[in-house]
């Protein structure tokens, strides 16, 4: 691992992360090349690593901007099988399998979201993909910036994308198969309001001044607090923004850290949490004063020399989990206040990725697998690694799998990798553990090289040509 200051450190900031044939580099941020929206030519930014993993957008059949709807011709192909026997008195059957795969052509996959019985991918082609039942049910396209995140609250989704613009879209009424943009963060009425006023700039580099109710850099990433009064987004441009759902305004811009914002999620009692590329994880408390609200800095609880690439928390059993650029997930306990758990060593290179679900904690890395860890009491054990993916995993998403037995608490785990798929995978917490410890300080034992997989098939009742 470079350290920083040193000269290698520096030479290493625009170096490419992965080479062509998958190949992984050292690495001390995470950060890509910013797609520049032809009418935007503010957001002229550094080069960044991931945009050099997924130069696609040549080849995706929707560049052609004449084309009515993304499901046209749609090149998704689902390989599943939900009918995945379940026999706890086979000793040779493992509970956590590989139920099937969405293979896409257009794009590397960047961004994953659940909501009821539906499944929300982005990618690097600005498609956003809706599947339900794991088959084809819509499709929207944004008019320029990759999909880097997606949340869901309620009726409207918002997507945050690497032009720095959270764009903002709401289901139809008349057909939940249609979904049209309402509106884009930050709005027109902002942009108006705002727009006269010299306070309302500051200088981010020579000579470039930007307004601070707008991201200049790419979003990283988007989070709802508990009530889904807020939505809060983060980005390479080194700030956090608050925004206020209700009426789509920005009420604060918070520059959170000396680098990059790689992640950002709410917790418990009104706090979030941020990682950044400066390898940091801090804490904000937010506080109500009148109408409004402020966050304030409230503890650091990290500061590595390698970059903090993702965060999640659990808010049933309040644990902080962050993984890093050098394949370590950090956790944090709070009892009388958030205190250092231990480290889950399970991945060789970085993890991109961080979500829990129940007791469980999965974590996706650029190695291509994915851990699968379970808290006990104090403790973690490893579960499984989920093998299957031939990129590296840079987003996850989970819901409860309703057909699982009482008795049983399991999840349908979905993996989005830049070997553009998305993957099924069936989770159980009853799982046998293949390695107990798996906080200690050596990497956990016994982890298998791949589980066995659900036979599939090519499904033929796919949805096509549902008009945007």
């Amino acid at each position: 691992m470079l350290k920083k200051g040193s000269r290698g450190a520096r030479s290493s900031r625009g170096s490419r992360m992965f080479s062509e044939d998958n190949s992984v580099h050292k690495f001390s941020r995470i950060k890509n090349t910013n797609l520049l929206d032809e009418d935007d030519e503010i957001y002229n930014t550094r080069n960044r690593q991931d945009q050099l993993l997924s130069n696609s957008n040549a080849s995706s059949p929707y560049n052609d901007r004449s084309s009515s709807s993304p499901m046209d011709k749609s090149p998704w192909s689902s390989q599943t099988n939900v009918n995945v026997p379940f026999d706890d008195n086979d000793d040779n059957f493992s509970s956590n399998v590989l139920m099937g795969s969405l293979v896409r052509e257009e794009g590397h996959i960047y961004s994953l979201a659940t909501s009821g019985d539906l499944l929300y991918t982005g990618s690097d082609s600005r498609n956003i993909r809706v599947w339900k039942n794991r088959r084809e049910f819509a499709g929207f396209k944004s008019n320029s910036g990759l999909v880097k995140a997606i949340v869901i609250s309620d009726d409207r989704i918002f997507t945050g994308h690497q032009d720095g613009k959270i764009r903002v879209w709401k289901v139809s009424s008349r057909d939940p198969s249609v979904h049209k943009r309402v509106g884009t963060l930050p709005t027109m009425k902002d942009y108006i309001k705002n727009s006269m006023k010299i306070s309302n700039y500051f200088e981010v580099k020579r000579h470039k001044n930007a307004a601070w109710f707008r991201h200049y850099d790419a979003i990283s990433c988007l989070s709802l607090s508990e009530d889904k009064t807020f939505l809060y987004s983060s980005s390479w441009d080194k700030t956090f923004k608050v925004w206020r759902i209700s009426n789509s305004r920005c009420i604060e811009s918070v520059t959170a850290h000396d680098d990059s914002v790689n992640s950002i999620v709410t917790g418990f009692d009104g706090l979030v949490f941020t990682g950044s590329a400066d390898g940091t994880v801090k804490v904000w408390r937010r506080e109500l004063q009148g109408k409004g609200t402020k966050h304030f800095f409230s503890q650091t609880l990290l500061k590595q020399e390698c970059a903090v690439t993702a965060v999640a928390v659990n808010p049933d059993t309040t644990v902080v989990y962050c993984g890093s650029s050098d394949g370590l997930v950090n956790f944090w306990e709070r009892e009388n206040h958030l205190s250092h758990g231990g480290v889950l060593r399970g991945h060789k290179l970085a993890v991109l990725c961080l979500i829990t679900a129940g007791s469980l904690v999965f974590s996706g890395s650029a190695d291509m697998g994915i851990c699968v860890w379970r808290r006990m009491g104090m403790d973690h054990v490893c579960l499984s690694l989920l093998t299957g993916h031939n990129g590296p995993v840079k987003c996850l998403a989970a819901e409860r799998d309703d057909e699982a037995a009482a008795t049983e608490r399991r999840w349908i785990l979905y993996s989005g990798s830049l070997d553009k798929s998305v993957k099924m995978w069936r989770v159980s917490e009853n799982s046998v553990p293949v390695a107990w410890k798996g906080c200690a300080s050596g990497a956990p034992i016994a982890i298998p090289s791949s589980l066995p997989a659900a036979p599939s098939f090519e499904a033929r009742n796919r949805v096509d040509g549902i008009q945007n």
